[in-house]
């Protein structure tokens, strides 16, 4: 299917697209166009965020929708994190389906109490009879020098917490697919884009569509080590795969889409036929994503590891400003190819 590819350059989608006649959009337009058709065709939703009115329009996210839809549509907000929160939380319980814009990941912290507290748990204390319809984009990735408190990536501390949804789309094509679903979904979403890969152009109907939470896709099929890669990753470990072909390793490419839930059992079909599995995210190590898809493929399928589970991810350290300590911290294809050869050395007894 066109849409389990990733463009890698735009080489590679001018090719893919003169052959199937495809439609293609950036990352960044499609969050656009499925939020204005969300707009267009649901009078329930709205979005709010510090910024979503701007003349940047949140990174070109929400360019213009504010012109169109009017401010009763799409708020700008006050710089109040926690209680701007609150009253999207209010808002889903009043029947409304808000999607709440926050420019950085790093400030949810501050809205903890209404994200965990309220928002996750109305629907399980009400006996299933109260939705909360929110969803929360939120914006990672590293840009100009953001350092430690504008470059966190923090969906290990959400995966923790019953009652929330986490979707991480790599693709254009998946982040509006994700995005429709998500607020469709009744249940309160993360919804975290990378914004590294905002420019990135891929296959994008026209129409909307909907991605279901939990199916995972194989990016690149391979036989000799899989790899997860969330995010801006895929790309990475895609890039990664592609070059390893030549040292001949295969390599298979799967991008879960949601963390929570998780298409568990893509990944150990994956490790069931190539008995080595990496795991790359845009996190620090620590208590991330990467553990728990390790200890459920260890509690799972142990039987079928030939060498041990690896793990990419940033060091557990708070993110430099430097541009040369940031080459340093953040993984890249370089890294994944590193850690997939050392484990295909790797001698195992049958």
């Amino acid at each position: 299917m066109p849409w389990t590819k990733v463009f890698l350059t735009e080489d590679d989608l001018k090719q893919f697209a003169a052959v199937e006649g495809l439609r293609s959009l950036s990352y960044v337009a499609a969050l656009r166009e499925a939020q204005e058709q969300l707009l267009e065709t649901d009078p329930r939703v709205f979005i709010l965020g510090e910024g979503v009115d701007d003349p940047g329009g949140i990174f070109g996210s929400t360019l213009g929708l504010a012109d169109k839809f009017g401010s009763a549509r799409v708020l700008d907000i006050a710089i109040a994190e926690n209680g701007m929160t609150g009253v999207a939380v209010g808002a889903a319980l009043a029947g409304m389906c808000p999607i709440f814009v926050h420019m950085r990941m790093d400030f949810l912290p501050m809205c903890m109490d209404q994200i965990i507290n309220h928002a996750a748990k109305w629907h399980y204390m009400t006996g299933g009879a109260q939705k909360v319809p929110l969803v929360v984009r939120s914006i990672i990735g590293r840009g100009w020098g953001s350092a430690a408190q504008h470059s966190q990536a923090l969906h290990g501390l959400f995966l923790h917490i019953p009652g929330l949804k986490i979707a991480i789309p790599a693709t254009p094509y998946d982040a509006k697919g994700l995005l429709i679903a998500a607020v469709e979904d009744g249940n309160p979403v993360m919804f975290i884009e990378h914004r590294w890969i905002y420019d990135s152009v891929g296959y994008v109907p026209p129409e909307k569509y909907r991605i279901p939470f939990g199916k995972g896709v194989i990016r690149q099929e391979g036989s000799d080590v899989t790899v997860v890669a969330m995010s801006q990753m895929v790309y990475e470990a895609t890039k990664a795969a592609r070059e390893l072909t030549n040292e001949g390793i295969s390599v298979e490419v799967i991008d879960p889409r949601t963390v929570k839930p998780l298409d568990e059992e893509l990944i150990f079909q994956s490790v069931q036929k190539t008995g080595r599995l990496v795991i790359a995210d845009v996190a620090c190590k620590t208590g991330g994503v990467g553990a728990e898809i390790a200890c459920r493929v260890v509690e799972n399928v142990p039987e079928f590891l030939r060498a041990p589970v690896k793990r990419v991810n940033f060091p557990d350290t708070p993110t430099p400003c430097s541009p040369i300590l940031e080459d340093a911290y953040y993984p890249n294809s370089n890294t994944i190819k590193e850690t997939i050869k050392q484990l295909c050395r790797m001698k195992t007894d049958d």
